[in-house]
């Protein structure tokens, strides 16, 4: 177990039956693919609130949805497909990071299988923007990631952020997970980006069937609703006291 010394806490507000459950993280990362694939999955799939995930860390905010108040950070589920999505409508402040991943780690691991963490990385081009590399914890799941026809990350990187404490922390428990790196936008949020990684990456590797037309249709509108987020999101990132080093994703 990872050592109990987190502030966050998860509270449960389902029961989930289901075998062979997939975490899929939505955290607001680089382009906010993460958070823009899951929403629509959580969505599609009619996924119903499992728990919510509360910190003193995090932001002192009121998160809402169509006129009402919700938790922020916020776990669905489903069992049919088994799928459990992990969504915040706020950045993970950087020293909120460990005590989340340890909460996931501690409080809901039991109830997964296995992850399926999703990070950003700039696109240097514009025929670049929605390519997706997989990097695996284990033998099984570095077969899955290319049975899927994702192809593996080639030489040595670091995944930083939530992301790569979340994989990390899965990493050293034997908790089977793989990240999924997109090339996407770097300065505003991409839902071009987040439907190549769900019809690529997320739909053989987890086995659903999406309906993306949507984020194409409504990309300004998504884009819109995503900057308040991307802004703190960046905000967070000058605030770090080092930049990133090549070959860093988040």
């Amino acid at each position: 177990m990872v050592t109990q010394n987190s502030s966050a806490e998860f509270e449960k507000k389902s029961e989930l039956t289901a075998d062979s459950v997939t975490l899929i993280e939505g955290l607001p990362g680089l382009g906010l693919v993460a958070s823009i694939a899951v929403d629509q999955i959580t969505k599609q799939l009619g996924l119903e609130q499992h728990g919510t995930i509360v910190s003193d860390d995090f932001p002192p905010v009121a998160a809402y949805d169509e006129g009402r108040v919700r938790d922020a950070v916020r776990v669905y589920a489903g069992e049919d497909p088994a799928v459990m999505t992990l969504q915040s409508d706020v950045t993970i402040p950087p020293n909120a990071v460990e005590s989340l991943s340890e909460c996931v780690l501690n409080d809901m691991a039991q109830e997964f299988e296995q992850a399926v963490f999703l990070a950003g990385a700039p696109a240097e081009s514009e025929e670049q923007i929605g390519e997706v590399t997989g990097v695996a914890t284990t033998d099984e799941l570095e077969t899955a990631l290319t049975e899927a026809g994702i192809t593996l990350a080639d030489g040595a990187g670091v995944i930083g952020g939530v992301t790569g404490a979340l994989l990390a922390d899965c990493y050293h428990l034997d908790v089977p997970a793989a990240v999924l790196i997109v090339r996407s936008n770097p300065y505003i949020p991409d839902p071009g980006a987040a439907r190549a990684v769900i019809e690529n990456a997320l739909e053989p590797l987890v086995d659903f069937d999406i309906d993306t037309q949507e984020l194409l249709e409504q990309a300004e509108e998504i884009q819109r609703q995503k900057q308040q987020i991307a802004e703190q999101l960046q905000q967070y990132q000058q605030q770090e006291e080092q930049q990133p080093r090549a070959g860093m994703y988040q």
